[in-house]
């Protein structure tokens, strides 16, 4: 059947407002109350030419409309690529009819923090590399923020206001996208859904994730520790131990990085703890949530020997540069990626600002030329443990009708969030077409993020992660270390280029 341009406008308008009849009005109707109706009621009350009236049940059976919750990077993100692959799309955004302490309009796609996507650097830079693989692959995310760009050297920051507003224009202007206001509250039993609601997902919604997932699954606060790259560690220093020695293997027994201290550094690190600038907490952020996963700057004002009988303390451990000499304290650090590539340090979730954890950290020794993936933190941030959730199709294992997407998932940042979203977007459009889409090689910037929160991260330490080299299978044949970090870098990127083209073309 051919239809003309002002019949398929009509079409896709009566299929998304026929979905909404046969599932109940989502702004007032519960979805355990929503009953069908029958095609005939809802054609008529829309008023449905009677040729399409009777197209419409086929056409309907064959095109599925896809429910998104959250119109923030990545359920916009999402819905444009589903609605671009042909998919009608609803999007379901409570903002402005319910709002949060940091958003400040009903705009998608709002910036609540930082108005910077990061560095646009392509070679060099893993986000400049999932800057460029979201290009290629038609991002609204980043064709809106190339719009409305400003200088800010080598990152790509936004005119916050007018790209969010941009963002909102595109996708209602959409023929294929439906954006409806209201709060979804509980996960859908049936349908095709993305939920991507992100760090602030409201409260009934949140609870019912949990009760669907179980109550461990859903963290409501960051617990981030400082996330170090293996290279940069100074192994002359620091050694490969577990504690006591536990573990039925090698790899077990030598499972942690060990950093050790003596009485004066201890004192001196202590001291510059203390002193560090600290970011205060958040409206909405409670100090009563953090009894038992306390910032290192609290603990040690608790008593300047709290953390080294918490989180330092040094039994167990022997240095096997010095065996005869004793530690003070001890830093460990437990590896944080199948590579090994990166290791986090061991319970210094922090509040201290960024520039201060840099230098009070490589105070530590064995760290003082580290660098860093990822600084610490605790701040709100609703997440659920993906690597126990989510199979690699970013469908929920026990509810394989619904997707997650974006900074729910465990990813961390605007771009990663809007990468998550794109793919989502692809692989729940792929579904309904019945199509067959698999995931990026994980030597791509995407790849390595949806392999890392679906499986490649440890689920028992699972934390949000920015995207990072360290997330990226070696490169054989390269050098290690800080000399020869430029040209793996490039061979990382070039390789992702490559084998994103070719993800592209499949």
């Amino acid at each position: 059947m051919i239809l003309g341009r002002r019949t398929r406008r009509s079409l896709q308008v009566s299929l998304s407002l026929t979905d909404r009849f046969r599932n109940g009005d989502p702004k007032t109707t519960p979805a355990s109350q929503r009953h069908p109706l029958s095609w005939a009621t809802a054609c008529l009350r829309l008023r449905v030419p009677v040729a399409l009236a009777h197209a419409l049940p086929y056409i309907a059976a064959m095109t599925d409309t896809l429910h998104i919750i959250g119109g923030g990077m990545a359920g916009s993100e999402a819905a444009w690529q589903a609605a671009n692959a042909g998919i009608p799309v609803v999007l379901h955004e409570m903002r402005p009819e319910v709002g949060t302490f940091a958003h400040q309009t009903g705009n998608l796609a709002e910036m609540v923090c930082s108005n910077s996507f990061r560095s646009d650097d392509s070679e060099q830079n893993a986000v400049g590399l999932l800057h460029w693989e979201m290009r290629e692959a038609n991002g609204l995310i980043m064709a809106t923020a190339d719009k409305h760009r400003l200088p800010a050297g080598g990152a790509l920051a936004v005119d916050r206001d007018h790209f969010a507003q941009a963002v909102t224009e595109t996708l209602l202007a959409h023929p294929n996208i439906t954006v409806e206001y209201g709060e979804i509250t509980a996960l859908p039993t049936d349908g095709t859904w993305i939920v991507a609601t992100g760090p602030l997902t409201s409260g009934t919604l949140a609870q019912s994730i949990a009760e669907s997932t179980g109550a461990d699954a859903l963290a409501f606060f960051d617990a981030i520790a400082p996330i170090v790259y293996a290279d940069s560690v100074d192994m002359n220093v620091a050694w490969m131990q577990s504690r006591y020695d536990k573990g039925e293997t090698e790899e077990e027994r030598t499972a942690y990085l060990n950093c050790p201290m003596t009485k004066d550094e201890y004192e001196a690190f202590i001291d510059a703890l203390l002193a560090a600038d600290k970011t205060e907490f958040r409206e909405g952020e409670t100090a009563g949530y953090f009894d038992g996963c306390l910032p290192i700057e609290v603990m040690a004002e608790r008593g300047r020997e709290t953390l080294r009988f918490g989180p330092m303390k040094p039994v167990g451990l022997t240095n096997t540069h010095q065996p005869d000499i004793k530690a003070y304290a001890v830093v460990q650090l437990r590896r944080d990626n199948k590579l090994a590539t990166l290791y986090n340090i061991v319970g210094f979730q922090t509040k201290m600002k960024y520039g201060a954890q840099t230098d009070v950290f490589k105070m530590i020794p064995g760290l003082q030329d580290a660098s860093f993936a990822r600084l610490g933190g605790i701040h709100r941030n609703s997440f659920i443990n993906s690597p126990t959730l989510l199979d690699g199709q970013m469908r929920l294992r026990t509810a394989p009708h619904i997707r997650f997407a974006g900074q729910i998932t465990g990813v961390e940042g605007y771009v990663e969030s809007a990468a998550m979203g794109l793919l989502a977007g692809r692989l729940a459009a792929a579904e309904l077409k019945g199509e067959s889409l698999e995931t990026p090689p994980d030597t791509t910037a995407t790849g390595a993020l949806i392999t890392h929160i679906s499986g490649g991260a440890d689920a028992k330490t699972f934390q949000p992660m920015n995207v990072n080299f360290g997330l990226f299978p070696p490169v054989d044949g390269l050098k290690a270390g800080r000399r020869g970090r430029k040209d793996r870098y490039k061979a990382y990127t070039d390789r992702a280029k490559s084998d994103w083209q070719g993800w592209l073309q499949s």
